[in-house]
């Protein structure tokens, strides 16, 4: 099983994530400040790193930066009390692969780390920056347009939208797209896609009630066609 990075410093939470990960199979490291945790990356050379941006000796985005730099294929999920949109669009321009903003939950961040661990390994990636149709999709930024208009796309619905497009022209079944966007089995209802996926289409499709690119197959689940 993948082995995991936490760089946080704060101990409870640092407590509550291993218990988490390690119930889940990961084995667990942690570092308690920027400089610890940077080093530890480099000799460790985990299979994925959460990283708290407002750390001691050291701040997230520093080191962010510079284990991109030595480690450019090591996934990055940013855990942050910070939620304006400038601080976490910095974070993904500096190499983060994804980020949660505390408080969080523990569900939501085991389903962003399985997403990002699935997508980042080979042969699952797609290109960061995407084109089909009248859409324009930036992966890394989270930016969608539409003819060039912004498009306000929650995390999960690009979760969905990349998911759709690493299996373009398969038929997709709603328990594959809750076990990989979601990322777990346990979810009360397979009625939570469709209406995930009735808002995607209102957002994406130039007509929602006749779409081109979310197909459903009837009985079956969806296919996305480019």
């Amino acid at each position: 099983m993948e082995t995991i990075l936490i760089i946080e410093d704060e101990k409870n939470m640092v407590t509550g994530l291993r218990f988490n990960l390690e119930a889940a199979g990961y084995t667990v490291l942690a570092a308690y400040d920027g400089q610890e945790g940077y080093t530890l990356a480099l000799k460790q050379k985990p299979d994925l790193v959460i990283l708290d941006l407002m750390l001691p000796k050291r701040n997230g985005y520093d080191v962010c930066r510079n284990l991109k730099q030595e480690l450019p294929q090591l996934p990055i999920v940013m855990l942050t009390a910070r939620s304006q949109e400038s601080d976490i669009v910095l974070g993904l321009e500096l190499g983060a692969d994804d980020y949660v903003t505390k408080p969080f939950s523990v569900l939501e961040l085991m389903a962003r780390i399985k997403s990002v661990l699935r997508r980042t390994s080979s042969g699952n990636r797609i290109p960061e920056q995407y084109n089909v149709g009248t859409l324009q999709i930036d992966f890394k930024k989270h930016d969608a347009r539409r003819n060039g208009s912004p498009i306000d796309l929650s995390p999960r619905e690009f979760e969905l939208l990349r998911f759709f497009i690493e299996k373009q022209g398969e038929i997709v079944s709603r328990e594959d797209l809750l076990n990989a966007v979601w990322g777990y089995d346990a979810y009360p209802s397979t009625r939570t896609v469709d209406t995930h996926i009735a808002k995607l289409r209102q957002k994406i499709e130039d007509k929602p009630d006749d779409p081109k690119h979310i197909i459903t197959i009837h009985g079956i689940g969806y296919k996305f066609l480019g």
